[in-house]
């Protein structure tokens, strides 16, 4: 383990040279939920907003109600890159062999299936830039971006391109979502609002 001796006076974890490893997280005392593990460091997660639990709720629901048996789908959970990078996908497809022991707390990469991220204000380069090139490089094969359209869910769809290895759009989709990849869904997506109809 490459936890560093504390610092006095602060309670931040400082880290050790090299930066922090995916082991350290399940390790370091007292870490905020959801913390990632990016190129070595921590990220910390931002207050959520309506919209984006509403997004998360909806995607994990409706995905769970669609998967073929021998997957399984999982909401903010850790996925496993390499040695520095165990990011944190808002919802996440796997293979369903990979889901071993209620006290595990990770997937191996070339499990998954699917990953989706729910742009928030503070993840916005990391939902559009960093984390694609991270899971194409790990050969997820499909990978969806949400972002808030005043308050309306916009869905990027990417999938891996096998011979450059890196992610292309197959579609960018607002109202209604149709897909036969990773397997078929047909998703309302007016149901995600920031506000309910009454509130409104």
């Amino acid at each position: 383990m490459s936890v560093a001796p504390k610092a006095s006076g602060s309670t931040w974890p400082i880290p050790p040279e090299g930066g922090w490893t995916a082991d350290d997280l399940d390790r370091l005392p007292n870490l905020p939920p959801h913390t990632e593990l990016i190129d070595g460091s921590l990220v910390f997660v931002s207050p959520q907003t309506l919209f984006h639990a509403r997004a998360v709720d909806f995607f994990n629901w409706q995905l769970q109600s669609l998967a073929p048996a021998d997957l399984e789908v999982v909401r903010e959970f850790t996925i496993d890159i390499d040695r520095q990078n165990r990011p944190e996908p808002d919802v996440v497809v796997v293979r369903g062999d990979v889901v071993e022991d209620p006290e595990q707390t990770r997937f191996p990469a070339d499990a998954v299936v699917l990953a989706i991220e729910v742009v928030s204000e503070d993840s916005v380069s990391r939902d559009r830039e960093t984390k694609p090139v991270k899971y194409a490089r790990a050969g997820i094969p499909h990978y969806w971006r949400v972002e808030n359209e005043q308050g309306r869910a916009a869905v990027h769809i990417f999938e891996l391109e096998p011979t450059t290895g890196a992610y292309t759009g197959t579609g960018i989709f607002r109202e209604r979502m149709k897909v036969a990849v990773p397997f078929t869904m047909d998703l309302d997506l007016t149901a995600i609002r920031a506000r309910r109809a009454a509130d409104r």
